[in-house]
């Protein structure tokens, strides 16, 4: 198979770029325009064109797509130009810029072509662009554009040699991952409902303004931490807490510059985005201003799916293109307005509590694995030990609670944080009883608490340079470069240390937050937390490419895939997607795996 890498140079300006709108709007813009496109076939002399948009077509479409891997760098970008614009979809994409984020992500390096290039000594990235600013293709002079050609054809070349650097070794199958991911974007099948999202938008927009009426009318409430925490704990929100630095007190974080309080615009009650929107001055809601979006996308199309891949240091998929579809409120009318193609039906098969039964499989905590594996209730089991009474006497409440421990706990929660957590759902409960079920769940499964104590040992040896084992035989590894997990990947802890808070020690690494490097607390628990979503997101990987093999898969969010049927054939096409959600990986002999499934017309059901 071919390697076919490209580079596209596009018409941008100062208010038309990147910079200012999205992918999925910048490509699909009619001021959209290619100035001229380089194509590097393997290691032969690469090709730039530039011309009318159906010469460019017959110049890209002499190559051999149809058997080749298309290489770009931010391929999302290349691929969407190659399909959108000129009706070409190659056999296999690979991205260098997905590559280089799951192996130097966490490195502390940027992830740019000319940072990449540079770090691996493999060239110099031009300047040329800087010149095409505002300029159209027939505004070129020869001179200038032979020399934007050159440049392009630099940019081509580089790609190619990094790609050859981070292709070895690279693990086959998240290859293929990077390629589902960038098609779900680049050749996008879902369709828009427009009438559910004006109708969604306008409710929205009512609920606001009646809300923000209240809040004008109560100013005070608003800008007085007291009460503004008082308003978010009755809307069920844990309030953002920091230590003050002229006290070193807990205190509210509710600056605009306080990250947990940022996330709150995010929140899935959309009363609780204009309640943090009001005290930051912004003017829309998250949920206002993504209705908007998807909007502006149904004009110009279906819904490209955008995701980074690897956006987490644990691998996990992440938000993209401003449009976050990891965060979408379980029952926004956004997911009723995402619909399947005419003569299709969407499945949306989720794994069941993977994370807690990749805990139990790791730990060795083979009870609990038995349980999951027989279908047994294991919140009921949690809830029988924690009230001291038998699985079946156990009310919705005692089982709700019991459901919160197996899932909330299992990491190395504290009393405090529990009682938090349980506040979140409309759950009060004394701090001592929250300590008691702490110490049941501990007891109740003690493999689980020595796999934490295990971790703890292993970051102690990773910062000496030493190796240590971690849960079930053969499964992690632990070397100099971090955690070694199954597919070849590592978690990574940059900088791994110890420093003094307060009258303790505490383990630190460094993490990129924006353009700031800030040092994140880490411990036996967290990183246990760390490699069971690691662990749980290979396994998702893996089943999301066996569905891939035979359905469309469109999207998926967390530990669920989307997945297109045909609708004359559902019933088959929604069992073969639960089986394959239900197939555990080769490494993972033993781990009990299950799943739900919902089919519908649309993304809500």
């Amino acid at each position: 198979m071919n390697v076919i890498t490209i580079d596209f140079e596009t018409y941008y300006d100062p208010k038309f770029s990147l910079s200012k709108i999205t992918t999925e709007e910048y490509v699909r813009h009619d001021l959209f325009e290619a100035i001229g496109v380089a194509v590097k076939v393997d290691d032969g002399k690469t090709q730039w064109f530039s011309g009318p948009k159906a010469a460019t077509k017959m110049f890209l479409n002499q190559f051999p797509w149809d058997d080749a891997v298309a290489v770009a760098h931010n391929a999302v970008f290349d691929m969407a130009i190659l399909n959108w614009q000129f009706d070409i979809r190659p056999k296999r994409i690979a991205d260098t810029l997905s590559m280089a984020r799951a192996l130097h992500g966490t490195d502390g390096i940027s992830l740019s072509l000319k940072s990449l290039a540079e770090y691996f000594g493999l060239g110099v990235k031009g300047t040329e662009v800087i010149n095409a600013l505002g300029k159209r293709r027939l505004d070129f002079t020869a001179e200038e554009m032979s020399r934007y050609g050159n440049y392009c054809i630099n940019d081509a070349e580089l790609t190619y040699d990094l790609f050859k650097v981070l292709a070895d070794g690279f693990p086959t199958s998240e290859l293929r991952l990077i390629d589902l991911t960038i098609r779900m974007f680049t050749e996008p099948k879902l369709e828009l409902d427009r009438c559910v999202l004006e109708d969604h938008l306008k409710s929205v927009q009512m609920k606001k303004e009646a809300l923000m009426a209240k809040l004008n009318y109560e100013k005070a409430d608003l800008m007085s931490n007291p009460k503004l925490a008082e308003l978010l704990e009755f809307h069920g929100v844990t309030v953002p807490m920091k230590v003050s630095p002229a006290n070193g007190k807990q205190t509210f974080a509710f600056a605009k510059n306080d990250e947990a309080f940022k996330e709150l615009l995010e929140h899935e009650d959309v009363m609780v985005q204009a309640i943090v929107a009001a005290r930051l001055g912004v003017k829309s809601t998250l949920e206002e201003t993504r209705t908007e979006r998807f909007i502006d996308i149904e004009g110009r199309g279906t819904l490209p799916i955008p995701l980074r891949y690897y956006a987490a240091h644990t691998g996990r998929w992440g938000g993209d293109d401003k449009v976050n579809m990891q965060n979408l409120p379980r029952k926004s009318p956004l997911k009723k307005a995402m619909r399947a193609p005419d003569g299709y039906l969407l499945v949306d098969c989720d794994s069941s509590q993977i994370e807690a039964r990749t805990l139990a499989w790791l730990a060795g905590q083979d009870d609990l694995v038995e349980a999951f594996a027989k279908g047994e209730d294991v919140y009921k089991i949690m809830a029988s030990a924690i009230y001291n009474k038998p699985a079946d006497e156990v009310n919705e409440q005692e089982r709700f609670v019991g459901k919160t421990t197996i899932l909330g706990a299992g990491y190395g929660m504290g009393a405090a944080k529990f009682k938090a957590q349980l506040k979140t759902f409309g759950v009060e409960m004394e701090l001592s009883e929250c300590g008691y079920i702490i110490n049941v769940y501990r007891e109740t499964y003690p493999m689980i608490p020595r796999l934490w104590k295990e971790a703890g040992r292993a970051l102690n040896a990773l910062m000496a340079g030493q190796t240590a084992p971690i849960g079930r035989d053969g499964v992690l590894v632990v070397d100099d470069q971090g955690i070694k997990l199954p597919n070849g990947l590592y978690i990574k802890y940059p900088r791994l240390r110890t420093q003094a808070q307060g009258d303790r020690q505490e383990m630190v690494y460094d993490t990129k937050k924006g353009r700031a490097t800030i040092p994140t607390r880490i411990y036996g628990g967290k990183a246990v937390e760390n490699v069971c979503q690691a662990l749980a997101r290979i396994v998702i990987g893996e089943q999301m490419l066996m569905v891939a093999r035979k359905l469309p898969v469109v999207m998926t969010v967390h530990d669920a895939v989307g997945a297109l049927v045909k609708s004359d054939d559902a019933d088959a096409g929604r069992t073969f997607v639960e089986q394959c959600m239900r197939i555990r990986p080769k490494w993972a002999s033993g781990l009990p795996l299950n799943c739900e499934s919902k089919i519908g017309a649309s993304y809500g059901g």
